[in-house]
């Protein structure tokens, strides 16, 4: 289930297949998909491909023996729980700092009252910003509040992994904020946890 947090508090719950018809979210570009030239041409290669066989010897040297583990499924399973969080009334300066200090892309942004309001990445506090040999030389005086993407798409923490994921490609997002029954931010999940779950254990069984 996903939900719809923004400065009026939450305005949307319901089932991802849904967001698409939500205005606030409708005029979010989709990532583009990469196309090929020519489908002539993949046919073409994907007959004719044959992997190497040292690159085969090399991965299989890679692979651990199969073991007993279990699968991961819900957001709970994969994401941060130590979420490194700004405020709306944070001046922008402030929240490149606390980036760079952290060694973050994003950060969920809370209001007053601890709740969900939006989302901030570099991005956009690069837009009000001037920086000289690492440091911020002008911030307009601006807030995160000036800069946030509001509404921001947030799930529950048993929702589906792969349903996440496709938030992420088709409205474009860089990572998704997990909150409780009681509207508490419990947790993100970016792009990076997804890659990380993928190639570390337990095996992620999202994708059958």
């Amino acid at each position: 289930m996903f939900m719809l947090y923004g400065i009026p508090g939450q305005t949307y719950v319901g089932k991802m297949e849904s967001l698409n018809r939500v205005e606030a979210l409708s005029r979010t570009s989709a990532v583009r998909k990469v196309m090929p030239k020519s489908t002539e041409f993949d046919v073409e290669l994907a007959h004719n491909y044959k992997p190497h066989e040292d690159a085969i010897k090399a991965y299989k040297a890679l692979v651990q023996p199969d073991v007993e583990r279990g699968p991961l499924y819900h957001a709970y399973q994969i994401m941060s729980r130590k979420v490194i969080t700004l405020q709306d009334d944070d001046d922008v300066a402030a929240a490149w700092q606390i980036f760079r200090t952290h060694r973050i892309h994003e950060a969920p942004v809370l209001n007053t009252e601890q709740k969900l309001v939006g989302i901030v990445s570099e991005r956009d506090l690069l837009t009000t910003i001037d920086i000289k040999d690492g440091k911020v030389i002008d911030s307009m005086h601006k807030k995160v509040r000036d800069v946030m993407i509001t509404p921001v798409v947030a799930a529950e923490p048993v929702t589906d992994i792969r349903r996440i994921a496709t938030v992420m490609m088709e409205h474009g997002v860089d990572g998704v904020p997990i909150v409780n029954d009681g509207h508490e931010l419990v947790g993100f999940i970016s792009r990076t946890d997804i890659l990380r779950s993928v190639v570390t254990d337990p095996p992620l069984s999202l994708w059958r």
